[in-house]
């Protein structure tokens, strides 16, 4: 039997209610538009549809994937757009993004419609889920890794704008996760798996367990999950910074320095590099500027520059643990209390390359590295005169040394999250009515602290390489060697090398009251209402190392955020029966709802909804509604102190073109600049004066059941679904894009895209504000379809097909001054991309103990911007000159599984091949990291195996 519609019924702030709630069920009714997944109200009714899409993934979708984290299955869905997960190798250069919520290390997000995690909100058991900190800000999106799969029943998707019916966040859809209420018996799981390549291990191992007796229900659960890395350097595509191009896009920070310098005495520009082997090198100043070198330097080439991909990561390490109880007690048969706890502890590291360190203006990095002199009496100087960053004369150009003997940059986070949830819920009759309340209360806390190997005090740079005397009065000063490859002793790490420990906390306080119930009955049905209260507090701290405080930190810059802020919401939501039993209107209903919200920030804030529900007849069924939301500026965005990340920008400026050299010059940069290293780094900062966000949604769509298609010998039923969706978001909170902030500062010289961007003497831009604010529009259009046929069953089994796809046939994003942003349809920029279109494709069989599955998943192809690489082959200049076209992709999934219940109290064992026909991701030119954009495709050599075992007791 099959599962074809769902609703899910729930007051505000409650969970799924007592037992008369409505669940997802299968059901065999002869009225087949009964059938559709639909969600969205919170009042309680009969109907198993809606005026809203839900996508439901029932547990047999949730096994049937393969993966073992929440957000990755989502992430596999048609309406997701780009989002965190476990292959961004998210730390290092990365830094701070201008919204305040860190990088999200080891996190795993969700994103619809391509709008952002931020304007997704995610429930669990229609509560509100505390929101992430992965102790580099304070974050506003939901870690989907702080929740075990091992305790999910299901997963509601609602494919629409809900902020009247859930509050702020709601723009582009909810994720509300379903946790299972009990069991009988006790059940065991563990699984395996691992690419083909033999790297990539997962691990994973779950006990739950449960009771009933006439009062009382009780359920536990605790797993185990363990997923290993995968190294870059392990895949060709990851291999090199940009794929196809060798060293030409590595770094110019080397193991054995890479040295800038004007020579005093003789007057020489040189660009030098110590010979390999050589710790001590000898300088010939008579030599002068020649390459021909007899002393123990050469001159500076491409093929010096530092390969820093073979030291990141492809798949990152995650560990979680975690433990989960809920009980439920009925005081009397009609009020009911529950209990539920959750503790869940991640481990998870990112890597990046040994941490470089540039001295001098021409790569600014921060004051005392852009400020130090290596001082002619160190002991390790060759060069015998001062080597001076800056000042009205500076000789020191650019010092570039990768410390190999450091090791790479290792960072450790450490995420605790803890929820408790209480609550009583019940019914009453009044007036002949029968009417549903709940009271609810729930605390959570998400507590992260991050362990950073391998990053460097820059105070103590300057020190080690200044004066000697200076570092002799400082007793535990090391004089510093950074010429040539291990050059730096164990004594030497001691002094510079620090380990750097941050912390970030959030917390979530919630309180509720909720009320639904028919009021009247009308002609065409009982008028029904739900209403009620909640409030919120959020609270958010992130506090950087001492030494980044003090500005010492050698690494990307930030500074302490803290913050709260609270919300009273009410809300009320209306069915009214219009039409019944009539010629073409079956059932007619409106729906109304409006949401008032007041917060402690910026005031208050109304949305409303208005849609229907038109059953024609017991075949077709319409839909539809209209909608308002806000998102509501979050403690990051508010309150985020000035901090920073190394953005990978290309200077306009560097070898200009005609078009925009004057511009260049009249910006103070010299005709032969040539900008040294690509990551720049970027200021961001929160905004206090932030309005909330505010949006318009459209949701139109129809499903088609026909009978002809009904119990008859070539289809047991045929379900046919489309819908358009439309979003018109306004006063989006965001920064400009930085690398069309400073294209658009070079082309117009406008003060409204150059202030706050500067530039010193040697041209090199060494001040980059990229600030929030409330920028501007994103709109965005399409449609989903929906094909649901089930086959008869035979001799041979049965057989069931799937197909979602999902087509965006406009997005588009305009800054405050109606600047077109470059992310739209069929593009990848940023490490995003918005495919046109999107589609999964399911087979599944089922014969007496054996189930089999066959999925195809579908990207369409993209294009991007070859960018400094288009003069190289493997810029296809396609579908114009300096464009790359990444082709359309499709992944096969297959897995076959037994059961069966002679062993214990049964047994079910699966095998299966994610990309089986191992696919590789088209090579991406314009992605920060490994070649490929992690938030679109499954990474390089990514055909992965798996076997699972679960046992029932």
């Amino acid at each position: 039997m099959r599962s074809y519609s769902t609703i899910y019924l729930s007051v505000l702030g409650a969970i799924t209610f007592a037992p008369t709630a409505t669940q997802a069920q299968d059901t065999t009714a002869d009225k087949s538009v009964e059938r559709i997944e639909v969600t969205g109200s919170r009042i309680k009714q009969t109907e198993l549809e809606g005026r809203s899409p839900v996508q439901i993934l029932d547990r047999d979708a949730i096994d049937r994937s393969g993966l073992s984290s929440i957000g990755d299955i989502i992430q596999n869905i048609t309406a997701s757009g780009s989002a965190l997960n476990t292959k961004f190798n998210s730390s290092g250069n990365f830094g701070f993004p201008p919204d305040g919520g860190g990088v999200g290390a080891g996190a795993t997000t969700v994103d619809l419609r391509h709008l952002g995690a931020k304007r997704v909100l995610v429930l669990v058991d229609g509560i509100r889920w505390v929101n992430e900190s992965s102790a580099s800000g304070v974050g506003g999106v939901v870690d989907l890794n702080t929740i075990p799969l091992a305790i999910v029943e299901r997963i509601e998707v609602l494919e629409d704008g809900a902020s009247s019916i859930y509050g702020s966040d709601a723009i582009a859809g909810v994720v509300n996760i379903i946790t299972r209420r009990s069991a009988v018996g006790a059940t065991v799981s563990t699984s395996f798996g691992q690419f083909s390549k033999g790297d990539g291990d997962t691990s994973t191992f779950e006990l739950s367990f449960g009771g009933e007796s006439d009062k009382h229900s009780y359920f536990m659960a605790a797993s185990y999950n363990e997923q290993k890395s995968v190294a870059a350097d392990t895949r060709a595509q990851s291999s090199l910074p940009v794929p196809g191009t060798g060293l030409a896009f590595g770094s110019s920070a080397i193991p054995g320095g890479r040295f800038i310098i004007n020579d005093p005495n003789t007057g020489a520009s040189l660009d030098l590099v110590p010979n390999a082997g050589i710790t001590s090198p000898n300088y010939d100043p008579t030599l002068g500027d020649s390459c021909d070198r007899t002393d123990d330097f050469h001159c500076f080439t491409t093929a010096d520059r530092f390969n820093y991909s073979s030291y990141n990561l492809l798949q990152t390490p995650n560990k979680r643990v975690s433990l989960y109880a809920q009980q439920r007690y009925e005081f009397t048969p009609d009020t009911n209390w529950y209990l539920r706890a959750l503790y869940n502890q991640r481990s998870s590291v990112n890597q990046a390359a040994a941490e470089p360190m540039f001295i001098g203006t021409f790569s600014p990095s921060n004051y005392w590295m852009d400020n130090l002199t290596i001082a002619a009496d160190n002991p390790y100087n060759p060069f015998g005169f001062d080597l001076i960053a800056s000042g009205d004369d500076p000789n020191l150009i650019l010092a570039g040394k990768r410390p190999l003997e450091g090791g790479a940059r290792r960072f450790k986070q450490s995420v605790d999250t803890f929820y408790i949830g209480s609550g009583i819920e019940g019914q009453l009759e009044l007036a002949g009515n029968l009417y549903y309340w709940d009271v609810n209360a729930a605390y959570s806390t998400n507590r992260a602290k991050q362990d950073n190997f391998g990053s460097y005090n820059a105070r103590r740079i300057a020190t080690a390489l200044g004066p000697l005397a200076t570092c002799q009065a400082d007793p535990a000063c090391v004089p510093l060697n950074i010429f040539g490859v291990g050059s730096i002793t164990t004594d030497m790490l001691g002094y510079i090398q620090p380990v750097v420990r941050d912390t970030s906390e959030n917390k979530l306080s919630l309180y509720s009251a909720n009320i639904t119930g028919d009021i009247i009955e009308l002609p065409a049905g009982a008028l029904s209402f739900a209403s009620g209260w909640e409030y919120r507090k959020y609270t958010g701290e992130y506090m950087p190392d001492a030494l980044t405080v003090a500005g010492e930190y050698n690494g990307v810059v930030s500074s302490p955020t803290s913050g709260s802020l609270n919300v009273n919401e009410l809300f009320v939501e209306l069915n009214v029966p219009l039409l019944a039993d009539m010629p073409l209107a079956k059932q007619l209903d409106l729906s109304l709802a409006s949401r008032y919200s007041d917060y402690s920030t910026f005031g208050s804030e109304t949305t409303s909804k208005v849609g229907f529900r038109w059953l024609m007849q017991d075949e077709l069924l319409f839909r539809g509604s209209w909608s308002e939301g806000f998102r509501a500026p979050n403690i990051g965005e508010l309150f985020g102190a000035a901090s920073g990340y190394d953005a990978v920008l290309s200077d306009p400026c560097s070898t200009p073109t005609a078009a925009v050299a004057a511009n260049c010059a009249a910006l103070g940069v010299p005709a032969n600049y040539q900008q040294p290293n690509p990551q720049i780094s970027v200021v961001t900062g929160g905004n206090r004066e932030l309005a909330p966000e505010t949006s318009t949604s459209y949701n139109l769509g129809m499903v088609y059941s026909p009978e002809y298609a009904s119990s008859v010998s070539w289809s047991e039923r045929l379900d046919i679904g489309i819908s358009w969706y439309q979003h018109e978001l306004k006063g989006a909170i965001q920064a400009l894009d930085a690398q069309t902030q400073l294209n658009l500062c070079v082309q117009t010289l406008s003060d409204t895209f150059c202030d706050g961007i500067g530039r010193n003497q040697l041209g090199a831009i060494d001040q980059f504000n990229n600030t929030l604010t409330n920028i501007g529009s994103i709109e965005t259009s399409g449609l989903d379809f929906d094909i649901g046929w089930l086959l008869p069953q035979t001799a041979f089994g049965q057989f069931n097909v799937r197909l979602r796809a999902t087509l965006v046939e406009d997005y588009t994003v305009l800054d405050a001054n109606g600047q077109r942003q470059p992310k739209t349809v069929g593009i990848e920029v940023n490490d995003t991309a918005i495919p046109e279109w999107s589609g999964n494709l399911a087979l599944n069989w089922q014969h007496e103990a054996w189930q089999a599955s066959w999925t195809m998943r579908y990207t369409s192809d993209l294009e991007e911007s070859c960018g400094d690489a288009a003069s190289f082959a493997v810029c296809r200049n396609n579908p114009s000159t300096g464009q790359n076209r990444l082709g359309s992709t499709t992944y096969h999934d297959a897995q076959v599984s037994w059961s069966t219940d002679a062993i214990l109290s049964g047994m079910q064992l699966s095998f299966g091949v994610n990309n089986l026909f191992g696919k590789e991701p088209p090579i991406c030119l314009s992605c920060s990291l490994n070649g490929y954009d992690p938030s679109t495709y499954d990474m390089p050599g990514s055909r992965y195996w798996y076997l699972r075992a679960s046992f029932s007791i």
